[in-house]
């Protein structure tokens, strides 16, 4: 049950038909896992917590550096040199304290993978290297998590969302080897894609609209437009060709 001061501080979600008292207790309840409070994990971390996800779990073991600022938005310059999880659940607990935000200072291996995302019901993938990727997409596979992935670089970005057993996985995406890499990134295209995100995780909670599942979506920010291709399902896939549909 909502309490009074949660009923209006979620006035305005309330009113969306498609949510309601409903819906909000749902997200109440939610508990959710993001993998990386970086670019992506900030704005996704801050919209899932104002939007009153009962229980975020934050795992990333980097510490802030100035290099961060431009568009890690949680992190400040009082920041540099402290955890990011420390710095991250000091903003969010600020921002709503009816939210648990629990940090995890670890570096998400295969050792840990499952452990860490024990009790989870959305994995949002917020990293910035695709080996991490794939382990947080191998293990939304198998413990069957619904899981969001989004990447920037430059003025760009890209998101798609994973359901385990019904859509293509990330391992379907990417295909072939990619290099890792120092990309460039200007702060708005982790603004727009972790946005997107959250939204994709709030109508997954709800089950509500349309999900980004077998469709990635593109964002320009050069051209100021958005364009979506089809991702085919491979029956082959060393990650999720073996699960029945």
């Amino acid at each position: 049950m909502l309490t009074p001061d949660e009923r209006e501080r979620y006035d305005r979600q309330i009113l969306i038909e498609e949510i309601g008292l409903e819906g909000q207790e749902k997200l109440k309840r939610s508990r959710v896992a993001i993998a990386g409070v970086g670019g992506l994990g900030s704005p996704a971390a801050y919209y899932l917590t104002a939007a009153g996800i009962g229980r975020i779990r934050l795992i990333d073991r980097d510490r802030v550096s100035l290099s961060n600022l431009n568009r890690q938005i949680l992190h400040w310059e009082e920041d540099i040199g402290k955890k990011k999880v420390d710095s991250a659940i000091t903003k969010l607990r600020n921002l709503n304290r009816m939210v648990e935000v629990e940090p995890i200072d670890e570096e998400i291996t295969e050792g840990n993978i499952h452990q860490l995302m024990d009790g989870v019901e959305a994995i949002v993938d917020a990293m910035d290297n695709l080996p991490t990727r794939f382990i947080l997409n191998r293990c939304a596979i198998e413990k069957r998590i619904p899981f969001f992935h989004g990447a920037v670089r430059s003025f760009e970005g890209r998101a798609m969302t994973i359901l385990p057993g019904k859509s293509a996985c990330l391992r379907c995406l990417y295909r072939g080897p990619i290099p890792e890499e120092k990309f460039p990134v200007i702060g708005v295209a982790p603004a727009i894609i972790g946005s997107i995100l959250a939204t994709e995780v709030v109508k997954y909670l709800l089950g509500i609209g349309q999900l980004l599942t077998n469709r990635l979506l593109m964002y320009d920010g050069l051209e100021a437009i958005f364009t979506e291709f089809t991702v085919h399902r491979n029956p082959e896939c060393d990650h999720c060709g073996g699960i029945i549909l």
